[in-house]
């Protein structure tokens, strides 16, 4: 349904290292890196997360209500991208666990990156 998804940061280089390490356990990698952005997705894929300068040069801000949910293969991947979003900085919104009022499987994580933006780490299938 989604060709991407852009957020903006106000400081590329620590912004990357943060998804660097924040995206790992998710097997997303960054596949274009330049002064302004940087674009992850799944290895052999294409980017499909973009962390980006705003084009208009004006700070970025985050949305109110926008929350970007990245999925994770197991229960394991949210509770190790949690940790390493964490310690690279973030903001916890809700540490990883079993959300059952959204389905029986739902388990996930929520953190604020550096930005800002709010990133939540789930996980849909069974333990």
């Amino acid at each position: 349904m989604f060709s991407h998804v852009t957020v903006g940061s106000n400081d590329i280089a620590r912004a990357k290292a943060f998804y660097d390490e924040l995206l790992k356990p998710l097997g997303l990698v960054c596949h274009m890196s330049f002064p302004n952005g940087a674009g992850y997705g799944l290895a052999g894929g294409r980017p499909q997360l973009w962390i980006v300068s705003p084009i208009d040069e004006k700070p970025a801000s985050v949305g109110n209500g926008i929350t970007i949910g990245l999925d994770a293969p197991n229960r394991a991947a949210v509770d190790a991208a949690h940790r390493a979003g964490m310690s690279g900085g973030a903001k916890d919104e809700g540490a990883p666990g079993l959300r059952t009022h959204y389905h029986p499987n739902y388990y996930g994580a929520y953190l604020r990156d550096l930005d800002g933006n709010k990133i939540c780490v789930v996980c849909h299938k069974p333990e």
